[in-house]
């Protein structure tokens, strides 16, 4: 039996049917019998924005979003992101204890979140038995860095310095076992290349070996700390870039390439994340260190007007980090009300609730992740493909063996399409695909 899910800019999640072509070979995508990664699933990014107009819906209305978003019958989102202290879609600026000088952490406290992240966390949990967190900062406390600043800045590398932020994760991790929320994975730093007027910090490639191979690492180990602890989030670096001076020119082994071959580094690290122009440097980290776990971390975010065609270029973006070997795919806001951060740039979102009526619409993004993670299981592999829509399509392996289909239409005209898993014609599928249209097919 196959099922055909179908959406276009204007009709969402049609069921259709298919015709069985019972096919060996085809010139569209085909399996080629090789299994490539195994997927921890997908998910979003908890941020305060979301939670608030979120927690004005009613209460049962608030409950139907929540299982949409998390429970195994929906969405089934697993592989999630909370961020340490605030992010640029935080309610306002704070980190867990802003006491300068403070290198003992006594005044270390994860009180703010309580109102916040980790009631949202918490409500998701309700829902989703197998949520997952992984967990970073974008900046440290201010006292850490110079200048002395939320935004902008760097770390301060002394060793007292090191050793009390390597105490501070410690300390974020244990509040939040208190809270019930176990973090799975830590990013010592969002970005590390973003020197931005929103929550940041810049940290060179020696900075950042310097501090996982002498002070977080040993420091999880002494511990007793079981995160795992994953190199990023990397959002780049760009070979070459333009600016007022001209050409920048940087060199992608030099960041990564220069902590990986530090084995006392490598040591500590299980796995690397990437966003953002991170996108085009993850292709070479898979070709050169196959046996490192890679995921992406954040969804790019668009420019507030939720369109269709933004919705494409993520449909592309999940389709791109599985081609390169990720094995997690994180959407970044998952809901907002007003879609502007505190710092003026609206954004996209898979919810979106009006603040004065609270009227709650699912946007294009929503259908997106519905079209992937509502089908592709965690826990399901990865298929080789072959085929003139490649580039458009996906194919995967759920664990009790249902075979699932994910390809786009990106064209403006009706195209023709058919697969073919040559070891079985009859999972063949033969359809004709609406112009700009997300499609999947599931094959029991």
């Amino acid at each position: 039996m196959t099922t055909w899910i179908e959406s276009t800019p204007n009709n969402y999640l049609q069921e259709k049917t298919p015709t069985v072509a019972n096919v060996a070979a085809s010139a569209d995508l085909q399996l080629t019998g090789k299994g490539l990664q195994k997927l921890r699933g997908f998910g979003g990014c908890f941020n305060e924005l979301g939670y608030l107009p979120l927690s004005k819906l009613a209460s049962d209305k608030q409950q139907e979003i929540y299982k949409d978003l998390f429970s195994p019958d929906e969405l089934n989102f697993t592989f999630n992101r909370t961020p340490i202290g605030a992010n640029d879609f935080a309610e306002s600026w704070y980190s867990y204890d802003e006491t300068d000088g403070d290198y003992d952490l006594k005044e270390f406290s994860v009180d703010h979140d309580k109102q916040t992240l980790i009631p949202y966390i918490n409500n998701a949990k309700k829902y989703q038995p197998n949520l997952q967190l992984f967990a970073s900062p974008w900046t440290p406390p201010t006292w850490m860095k110079f200048p002395k600043v939320y935004n902008f800045g760097r770390i301060v590398m002394t060793p007292e310095n090191l050793q009390a932020y390597a105490n501070y994760f410690v300390k974020y991790i244990r509040a939040y076992e208190k809270q019930g929320i176990h973090i799975e994975r830590v990013c010592p730093q969002n970005e590390v290349f973003a020197d931005q007027k929103f929550p940041s910090c810049l940290w060179s490639s020696d900075d950042l070996k310097v501090f996982i191979r002498d002070y977080l690492g040993p420091t999880f180990e002494k511990e007793g700390i079981d995160t795992e602890i994953f190199l990023g989030t990397l959002n780049g670096p760009e070979d070459m870039s333009f600016n007022a001076s001209g050409i920048k020119l940087d060199n992608y082994n030099r960041y990564v390439d220069n902590i990986l071959f530090d084995d006392d580094a490598r040591k500590y690290i299980k796995g690397i994340g990437y966003q953002w122009a991170g996108q085009n440097a993850i292709e070479r980290t898979h070709s050169s260190w196959p046996e490192i776990e890679l995921v992406q971390t954040e969804s790019e975010c668009g420019y507030g007007d939720n369109s269709w065609v933004y919705a494409e270029y993520i449909f592309h973006l999940v389709n791109h980090y599985f081609t390169a070997g990720a094995t997690a795919y994180t959407y970044w806001n998952i809901i907002l009300g007003d879609s502007i951060s505190t710092w003026g740039w609206h954004q996209n979102s898979m919810f979106s609730i009006d603040s004065k009526t609270q009227a709650v619409t699912r946007n294009p993004e929503y259908y997106v992740m519905r079209h992937y993670a509502h089908y592709v299981k965690p826990g399901a592999q990865v298929l080789e493909t072959t085929g003139h829509f490649n580039s458009m399509g996906k194919a995967f392996r759920n664990p009790d063996g249902q075979l699932v289909v994910v390809v786009q239409n990106a064209l403006e005209r009706a195209l023709p399409f058919t697969f073919a898993d040559p070891e079985d014609a009859s999972k063949s599928v033969e359809a004709t695909l609406a112009p700009n249209s997300f499609n999947t097919f599931v094959i029991d």
